[in-house]
């Protein structure tokens, strides 16, 4: 499996991410820990909240987090101003949408990230080997938008025409696209 995910790596990451995994011989129905190394260190392991990427313990950590920035659109405030009949001021209409946005958006990562807390890599790592690249970057899966990421059939074009979504996903998600970035 590692060597079958590796070889899919982009050749400017071969050497630098490397799929690591542990299983227990003797206790075939307990998952092994599965992380993913970058330059040596671990900086993603799906069940450990002491990794280097931010893990949140509650959406409310999400919200006040001044680091999340998410873009407001002009269809999403005139929503607002038609379920409110145009009587809430022109600045505070942003700052109701902005709110809604950022619940939503931590409704999604908190789920995304227990879900992935209770995941087997294995498992994940089979159904991306089997389904298409487009399908596992447009996922809310977390494990798939890294493992296409990293893929070298995701190419510069097809990267930057996705920044955008990407400052919608988990942070996680975020580090591994700006270290594909870096290496073009």
């Amino acid at each position: 499996m590692k060597q079958n995910l590796e070889s899919f790596l982009c050749p400017a990451l071969q050497g630098r991410v490397e799929y690591r995994a542990t299983s227990y011989r003797y206790l075939p129905d307990k998952a092994g820990l599965c992380y993913i190394a970058v330059d040596k260190k671990n900086v993603f392991n799906m069940s450990d909240v002491t990794t280097l990427i931010r893990w949140y313990q509650t959406e409310l950590e999400i919200k006040n987090d001044s680091a999340i920035q998410l873009p407001i659109s002009n269809e999403e405030i005139e929503a607002i101003r038609i379920q409110t009949k145009g009587v809430v001021p022109e600045d505070r209409l942003k700052v109701i949408a902005r709110g809604r946005k950022i619940s939503e958006y931590a409704k999604e990562v908190y789920s995304a990230q227990s879900s992935l807390s209770k995941s087997n890599f294995i498992v994940v790592a089979n159904k991306f080997l089997s389904t298409s690249i487009d399908e596992c970057l447009e996922s809310d899966d977390i494990l798939f938008n890294i493992l296409a990421l990293v893929d070298r059939r995701v190419g510069k074009k097809r990267l930057l025409n996705m920044s955008e979504k990407i400052k919608l996903k988990h942070p996680i998600v975020q580090y591994f696209y700006e270290l594909r970035l870096s290496t073009f």
